[in-house]
């Protein structure tokens, strides 16, 4: 990384080039470093860590005994250096290893049911009870009550000098208005991001939506119609701007506008195909959903990736909740190799070879993420990539969803975080440990000065030095 640019123009970190129901923020460039600057002393200022937050639902098949028995999740070494079996539902990470944190052994214990009324309630709380870590009231009218999510926490304090403080993404439909089943309001079952107690965010499942969100901040509903009616790219209406701003930089900058021109080109290419399709009358797997939004789960998957790296890229934001589907569907994913229907493969009733059809289905959901790290490690920003600068936290509030349960489910983290997060690492926690020590951990490694969160009773340590102690197997 230069020190800066003696010659050429400087460019302001916060530059959009703007046109009609069109507002394209820039990625980091060199030229945003004033002339005669020390690299050391501007680095801090894009040096921010960017937080994901992706919630699996119904657990895995690691996480009852027999799966655990075969380390369909957690792995037998605890500490460094692990290893991972043939058919772990994690087998897809094993290139990133180097990046991977794996916490096993920890209980969401706010998501089981606190009295008789609440009992078999689980699928209509355990997603608002994920990231707050606290147990929802019980309620079909408007007296919400949760807790504050963490991701809003961070977005709170480390979001407000961007566009967007926080990003909500989702797969599936969360538009289920009004009340769920066992007397909770589907506001429960629908909300992973809560701003305060009583106040769920809404989730963007339409990747056209999230890209207009990102890109067409300024415009008007009818300018982004006109925009979109004329199947060109955003960037149509930027391009003189973009050609101004090429001719004035290095060519390590124009190289980098380069790429990122191409990626939004790519993005919205893909977003047009679908659309195109989706109004042609054809037939589709998901009649239901808005024509912007793919049949295919990995294609929706990559399309809300491309998203939030592009949203990284430019700052404008640095926080993402991302739910990938609800507890109960019935939607099947025959690009796994199983045809069955994800919540009734879930429930396997402990027979060995329905457990591992459903561990074929969650391996495969899991395999998404690679494609995300791929973009997040390929995205440069000073002097390294995204992935070193982001910390992305996956988990489940259940662990075996045979049977609704919610003590030693899912958790793993994925990425470094500026060095907040070690990899290459299996976490196991003491017995009865809560998730939420973990999420602690988190927070106040962020940076956040906070002693407890949700049901935490103390820290869970997510680093490991030579001299921590690292037993040699895990098990249930």
């Amino acid at each position: 990384m230069s020190q800066g640019i003696l010659t050429g123009k400087h460019v302001a970190r916060r530059t959009f080039l703007k046109g009609a129901g069109a507002s394209v923020a820039l990625p980091f460039l060199d030229a945003m470093v004033p002339a005669g600057r020390n690299w050391s002393l501007f680095a801090p200022a894009i040096d921010q860590t960017r937080l994901v937050c992706i919630e699996e639902c119904h657990g895995l098949p690691g996480c009852n005994a027999w799966g655990a028995e075969r380390y369909l999740y957690a792995p037998e070494i605890v500490g460094h250096d692990f290893k991972m079996v043939a058919d772990s539902a994690l087998k897809p990470l094993e290139p990133y290893q180097e990046y991977l944190t794996v916490v096993s052994n920890t209980d969401v214990r706010m998501a089981e049911a606190a009295q008789a009324a609440e009992i078999g309630g689980d699928h209509f709380r355990s997603t608002s009870v994920y990231l707050t870590q606290s147990h929802p009231k019980q309620t079909q009218g408007s007296d919400l009550f949760v807790g504050i999510s963490l991701d809003q926490m961070h977005a709170a304090r480390f979001g407000q000098d961007t566009t967007l403080p926080s990003l909500q993404l989702c797969i599936e439909s969360v538009d289920q208005a009004g009340n769920c089943s066992y007397n909770y309001s589907c506001a429960y079952t629908d909300s992973l991001s809560w701003a305060r107690p009583d106040e769920p965010l809404p989730m963007i499942r339409d990747p056209r939506q999230a890209f207009d969100l990102i890109f067409g901040a300024g415009g008007t509903n009818s300018e982004r119609a006109i925009r979109r009616s004329t199947q060109g790219s955003i960037l149509d209406w930027v391009t003189g701007q973009i050609a101004a701003l090429r001719s004035s930089v290095s060519a390590q900058d124009r190289q980098r506008l380069e790429r990122y021109t191409e990626n939004i080109r790519e993005v919205e290419r893909r977003i047009q195909k679908v659309e195109s399709y989706n109004n042609s009358g054809q037939g589709r797997d998901l009649p239901e959903a808005p024509p912007g939004v793919p049949d295919s789960f990995t294609e929706h998957m990559e399309q809300l990736f491309d998203i939030q790296v592009l949203a990284f890229e430019t700052d404008m934001t640095r926080v993402v909740t991302f739910k990938t589907g609800r507890d109960n569907t019935g939607r099947r994913f025959p690009e796994s190799g199983s045809d069955a229907s994800f919540h009734g493969a879930s429930h396997h009733g402990n027979q060995p070879d329905r457990i591992m059809e459903w561990n074929v289905i969650q391996r495969f959901r899991i395999g998404q993420l690679p494609y995300f790290l791929d973009k997040l490690k390929a995205t440069m920003e000073g002097d390294t990539h995204l992935l070193d600068k982001t910390a992305i936290m996956w988990g489940s509030p259940m662990s075996d969803g045979n049977v609704h349960a919610h003590r030693r489910a899912p958790l793993m983290f994925l990425g470094k975080g500026n060095g907040i997060l070690q990899g290459n690492l299996h976490v196991k926690a003491p017995d009865g440990t809560p998730m939420a020590n973990a999420m602690l951990t988190l927070m106040q490694s962020l940076g956040h000065d906070m002693e407890s969160f949700g049901d935490s009773n103390g820290a869970l340590a997510l680093k490991y030095g030579p001299q921590s102690p690292q037993p040699a197997t895990q098990g249930l």
